[in-house]
């Protein structure tokens, strides 16, 4: 039984039945809801099965199956309903999708606010009936004021049940859910809106939601296929992304690169989802493998780097001890070229890296810079040497110019070999000058001599073709003696005919230049 309150009445038993899913609406419960406090409407669908769920981004709705409402008085017959026509409801076909479970929430479809005038009445009693294709039905009783505001009231009931469905219908066109789920929720409202505490066009309303349950199975099929293509996706990429992973490991030697790119694509990698967790553990193990095989690949290579280094920079430190033994050398020019053939081998030395290098370098440098620059001091002190030296030639050449063999030529020549033995015992003088004091020397000498050979008898020349006779004999002579040194008999007996016929054209020659 269900307690009835009117607006001047104190409260009062009723003794009519209570009809199912209809509800009371009292002053008290008008109060609350406009104070805030849970409403009449708000506990009268508690128990209600969902229609949306959060995952839709809308809050459950209530089902009017549980709601307590009154039932008309048995003693006042049911009115025939007024032939009225439907009004009919918009198509949710231009409403927004409603997003899927973790996807943005896309705001619900706005349906235009029914008018419940031509779905429902209030009687005299209070009692709200909806007319249906079945005839009326009463929805519950209005005891809260007039009866415009109670069939608003129930009118709005039925708008939040359209909502829900524009709302999953949008859902269903856009793809944006589950089309299984949205097939259960439809089927759940067509079962449910036939007999729900609300005022309009249920029965159009129920068959958009039947009509929702057929689409949805067709739309289940696409949906898997979708899935399906979209998983397929996704696995390509991670597919490509480890044979990009494996070709790497296998060639690339552009080891900074090649590491930055394996780290890319591991961030990469976490942003692909929807693979199911046998396929992704398969790639994954692909893509793992490979990164440690390049890793490894990358360690022998800068392990192989670092045992050269170790080599190289023995090879450079064995070349400095040598320089270092050859830095105090006086021997300019053998340790010179002692030091270049270094620095030629240096030369062909690998590098040891920047810094390693360098560091070898200045210890090569510095024992070569100590050798060249002994050398430049000995070079200018010899220099200083060779200026003093060629001061004293040059003055010992002015005194035998100064000699005069016509008049004393003994005492010229006497005193001309004097000034030789103090030239020559005189150091080296500059290589630029040693030719002219040489050629100022043989001029002396050659004006000594020639005053010489004027004091002599001249007599004739000897004959060119007895000299060189004379001389061709004397060569047949040392080839003989080289023979017989040789002891080789054959050539003996060749230098012996050779120097008998030399001998004889000599004999010849002498002859015929006596009697001239």
């Amino acid at each position: 039984m269900s307690s009835t309150v009117n607006p001047g009445d104190g409260a009062q038993q009723d003794s009519s039945p209570i009809a199912e899913n209809t509800e009371t609406v009292t002053p008290e419960a008008v109060s609350e809801q406009s104070s805030g406090a849970p409403s009449t409407e708000t506990t009268a669908g508690t128990g209600a099965s969902a229609a949306v769920t959060s995952e839709a981004g809308t809050p459950e709705a209530p089902s009017p199956s549980d709601a307590a409402v009154a039932d008309p008085t048995t003693d006042a017959p049911l009115p025939k309903p007024r032939p009225m026509a439907p009004r009919p409801l918009p198509h949710p076909s231009a409403a927004p999708a409603a997003p899927a479970a973790a996807e943005p929430a896309a705001e619900a479809p706005a349906a235009p606010a029914s008018d419940p005038g031509q779905w429902g009445r209030v009687d005299e009693d209070g009692t709200v009936y909806v007319r249906t294709a079945e005839g009326e039905r009463a929805v519950g009783s209005w005891q809260a004021g007039e009866p415009a505001a109670g069939l608003a009231h129930y009118g709005r009931r039925y708008d939040d049940l359209a909502t829900e469905v524009a709302l999953l219908e949008a859902r269903l066109k856009a793809h944006t859910g589950n089309p299984s789920e949205i097939r259960a929720k439809a089927q759940g409202l067509a079962q449910t809106i036939p007999s729900a505490a609300a005022v309009g066009d249920l029965d159009g309303l129920a068959a958009r939601a039947r009509a929702m349950v057929g689409a949805a199975d067709s739309a289940t099929a696409e949906y898997r296929a979708e899935k399906a293509a979209a998983r397929a996706a996704q696995v390509a990429r991670k597919e490509a992304l480890a044979a990009e992973a494996e070709q790497i490991a296998a060639e690339s030697t552009s080891w900074k690169a090649a590491g930055d790119r394996l780290k890319a694509i591991v961030e990469e990698w976490k942003t692909i989802r929807g693979i199911d967790r046998k396929t992704d553990e398969a790639l994954w193990s692909r893509f793992a493998a490979a990164r440690d095989a390049f890793g490894r690949r990358r360690g022998a290579h800068f392990a192989s780097l670092d045992a050269q280094r170790s080599e190289t920079r023995a090879a450079k430190q064995e070349l400095i001890k040598e320089a270092q033994k050859l830095a105090t050398s006086t021997e300019w020019g053998p340790t010179s070229a002692a030091m270049r053939w270094l620095m030629d081998r240096w030369k062909a030395v690998p590098r040891t890296g920047r810094e390693g290098d360098d560091d070898l370098w200045k210890e090569f440098r510095a024992a070569q810079d100590v050798f060249f620059a002994a050398r430049s001091e000995s070079d200018k002190k010899r220099s200083s040497e060779e200026l003093a030296n060629q001061q004293q030639k040059e003055e010992l050449l002015a005194e035998a110019e100064r000699l005069d063999p016509s008049t004393d030529l003994r005492g010229a020549q006497n005193a001309l070999r004097k000034i030789q033995e103090r030239y020559d015992s005189i150091g080296h003088v500059p290589r630029a000058v040693m030719r002219a004091l040489e050629d100022r020397m043989q001029a002396v000498e050659q004006k000594v001599r020639g005053a010489a050979d004027s004091t002599r008898a001249r007599t004739a020349p000897e004959n060119p073709m007895v000299t060189s006779m004379r001389a061709a004999v004397t060569k047949a002579e040392e080839q003989l003696a080289k023979a017989e040194a040789a002891g080789d008999s054959r050539r003996i007996e060749e230098a012996q005919a050779n120097l008998a016929t030399r001998r004889e054209w000599l004999a010849e020659a002498e002859k015929s230049a006596g009697r001239r």
